[in-house]
């Protein structure tokens, strides 16, 4: 593994999943694998859950992480090539990704889409430019596609519950207040629909269909109680449309998750990435239910961090 952007970087996903498992049951005995090394981050956008299971995954490892808030904590940055900077940016990314390259050995780097360009969103136009300027390993925290990190964390946490050797998995699209990108749904599809022990099914309305590329192999439903029927595990999520590229089509209530609906599944265990608009995207009595399984997957976030900064420190 050179860098971790995506399921094609795991190379041998069953070794990458045991190793994560040899992880968990042991967080702090590979620390030989990150003494006397640091992780840099770097984050263009918000966040929760991979800022902090990022600065874990360092300490169990024994690994020491610094965090760059790009353009609040730093200078704002230029990412055109050519520039003419006199305007309000002060440095320009080829300099700074490489500085920054200095003072660490994996540089972690979040960024997000406009959701105006799809070109560029889906060119990674300003992800692209840190891989050929860093000079260490990168790990997506998210990009303007793809968020691999999550994806990890999922499996490992349908792994580890699962109570048979094959099951079914479904994807379901969700209402939401505004436009969201399709980096969460695009990876969960890009990593399920390789699992060899896995049924993937994909929910949505018409007009919410994913980039191909993502979704080959799995089974697309535009009923979602057909879809669902059966199922052991069900992830719910909302994105904008990727062929009107960032708008929101419609936004059916009906979507929403509720018990109602996980009724007509396997007694699925149920799975979010979180943060989750309460009682939009999945009502109280699913996110709250027995079956939930939102804040192990989000401690979850940790193992993936952690097996994938091994791989990369070793």
């Amino acid at each position: 593994m050179k860098n971790f952007t995506s399921f094609a970087d795991a190379g041998d996903y069953k070794a990458l999943l045991q190793q994560a498992l040899k992880i968990k049951a042991n967080p702090y005995g590979f620390q030989h694998v990150g003494k006397n090394k640091t992780v840099g981050l770097i984050f263009f956008n918000p966040s929760l859950r991979t800022r902090l299971s990022s600065v874990k995954a360092a300490y169990n490892l024994g690994a020491q992480a610094w965090v760059l808030n790009a353009g609040a904590d730093s200078w704002t940055l230029e990412m055109a090539d050519g520039a003419v900077m006199n305007g309000g940016t002060q440095e320009h990314i080829k300099d700074a990704i490489a500085v920054m390259s200095q003072y660490c050995d994996v540089l972690g780097v979040r960024t997000f889409p406009t959701l105006k360009d799809r070109d560029e969103d889906y060119q990674e136009v300003v992800f692209n430019k840190i891989l050929q300027y860093a000079t260490v390993p990168v790990i997506s925290l998210e990009s303007a596609t793809l968020h691999p990190l999550q994806s990890f964390a999922d499996l490992i946490t349908v792994a580890e519950t699962k109570q048979k050797e094959r099951v079914k998995v479904v994807l379901t699209w969700a209402p939401h207040v505004r436009a969201l990108p399709q980096c969460v749904p695009n990876s969960f599809c890009d990593w399920f629909s390789e699992i060899d022990w896995v049924d993937f099914v994909i929910t949505h309305p018409e007009g919410y269909e994913l980039d191909p590329k993502f979704t080959k192999g799995a089974r697309i439903e535009y009923d979602q109680r057909k879809a669902l029927e059966g199922a052991d595990y069900v992830q719910a999520k909302n994105w904008s449309s990727y062929q009107q590229y960032g708008q929101l089509l419609q936004n059916d209530p009906a979507w929403m998750l509720t018990p109602r609906h996980m009724a007509y599944t396997n007694d699925a265990k149920f799975l979010h990435c979180l943060p989750v608009r309460r009682n939009v995207e999945v009502s109280d009595a699913v996110l709250d239910a027995p079956g939930s399984l939102i804040i192990q997957e989000a401690g979850n976030r940790t193992i993936s961090m952690q097996t994938v900064l091994h791989e990369l420190l070793k």
